[in-house]
């Protein structure tokens, strides 16, 4: 079945401030990667004390997803959008102005309530505009503006860097213009197959009734665990090969989110030919050797290919992990399947300096990559293995 979207223009705006948004989430945490290695040099803090800052509201966004989705399923995607924009928006931009790494903290945890909102209404907002072949090409759009926004938002971070640590949380004031559109735009109807309950399961009930999300989930958490891992520590890496400056930092992440906007593009193409769970497990391989070439590789300029490699990987897995979610959410509960993905992907995220963080500082940055490698290759095999299993049960 084609795009359920109406080729008007009435519903354009709408399709732009989705992707627009949806952009706002790897924005998160990714505008200030650049400033990491500050972080810890000016603020005298660890590498874990800094990569919470980064990844800190991974935690009230995966407390508060589940309530997200339910008010998502309930309302529809404007109201929630809205208010969560406003909210990214207004704690995001809070850092220009806070000092004290426990007031910063806390401004961070305010901020992932925002953007749990903003994960689940953009997500939940495309996937009700698109079915078939046309939600392929959609998650493909989706997947290639969130690589654009990784791309661009970094950069923007870095080169506001160079001014201070503090200046790159000027990026998240964006939230508010957008909040204002998005309280104009009117609510899209639901498809046929997917209505608005009037009140949600718990998450309990949803994983009895859905249990092919389990595994889905737990793909999401490691992916996200694995990204944060190269976010968080790649500047660390880069600052041992003596490169510091932070607009040079962001060009290594920035060709990540470029890698990933490559795969975006091309996503529906390979879903043609290839399935949902095949591509990510090729994601999960793809994660395994840039993993290893972070590192092993010592040569700043051929250290750049092991970030390219990661976003490759990226590119795949996140339409094929969003896809799987809708493809096993029951009937009108599409919001809080959702959200639970965003509260898997969030933990992991969290997670990330809390597992990798004392490995560092206990070892090397160089030991922490390897051991991120171990891991994605594990899933990749366990994935191999799964498919395997099948073919000889069939």
């Amino acid at each position: 079945m084609s795009a359920t979207v109406p080729a008007g223009s009435r519903h354009r705006p709408g399709l732009a401030l989705l992707l627009i948004g949806s952009t706002l989430t790897v924005m998160a945490g990714a505008v200030l990667t650049p400033v990491v290695q500050l972080l810890i040099t000016e603020r005298h803090l660890t590498a874990t004390a800094a990569g919470l800052v980064v990844t800190v509201h991974g935690v009230s966004l995966a407390l508060v997803a589940p309530v997200a989705g339910r008010l998502v399923d309930r309302h529809g995607v404007r109201r929630p959008l809205a208010a969560g924009l406003l909210l990214y928006g207004v704690a995001g931009g809070a850092g220009l102005v806070v000092d004290a790494y426990p007031v910063l903290i806390a401004t961070r945890l305010v901020f992932g309530v925002g953007a749990a909102l903003v994960f689940t209404g953009t997500t939940v907002g495309l996937l009700d505009r698109y079915t078939g072949a046309g939600r392929d090409r959609a998650m493909g759009w989706r997947s290639t503006a969130i690589s654009l926004g990784g791309v661009a938002w970094p950069l923007v971070g870095g080169a506001l860097g160079v001014l201070s640590w503090q200046a790159p949380f000027a990026v998240y004031l964006l939230g508010v213009p957008l909040a204002l559109f998005a309280l104009r735009l009117p609510d899209e109807p639901r498809l046929p197959d997917h209505p608005r309950p009037a009140a949600g399961p718990g998450r309990s009930a949803l994983l009895a009734n859905a249990p092919g999300l389990l595994p889905v989930y737990a793909a999401q958490a490691a992916a996200t665990l694995l990204l944060y891992a190269v976010l968080v520590f790649l500047p660390v890496r880069l600052a041992e090969l003596n490169v510091t400056n932070t607009a040079v930092v962001a060009i290594f992440t920035a060709s990540l989110s470029l890698a990933m906007s490559a795969a975006g593009f091309g996503y529906a193409q390979l879903r043609a030919r290839l399935t949902e769970r095949v591509l990510l497990r090729y994601a999960f391989a793809a994660w395994t050797g840039a993993l290893l070439a972070m590192a092993l590789v010592d040569i700043p300029v051929l250290l750049l290919a092991a970030p390219l490699l990661f976003g490759l990987g990226m590119g795949l897995a996140v339409p094929a992990l969003t896809v799987l979610t809708a493809d096993h959410a029951p009937a009108g509960e599409r919001g809080q399947a959702t959200a639970l993905l965003a509260t898997a992907g969030f933990t992991g995220q969290f997670a990330s300096p809390l597992l990798f963080g004392p490995l560092h500082a206990a070892t090397s940055v160089r030991l922490t990559f390897l051991s991120a490698a171990v891991l994605a290759g594990v899933v990749a095999t366990a994935l191999t293995l799964r498919r395997d299993a099948r073919r000889g049960v069939s």
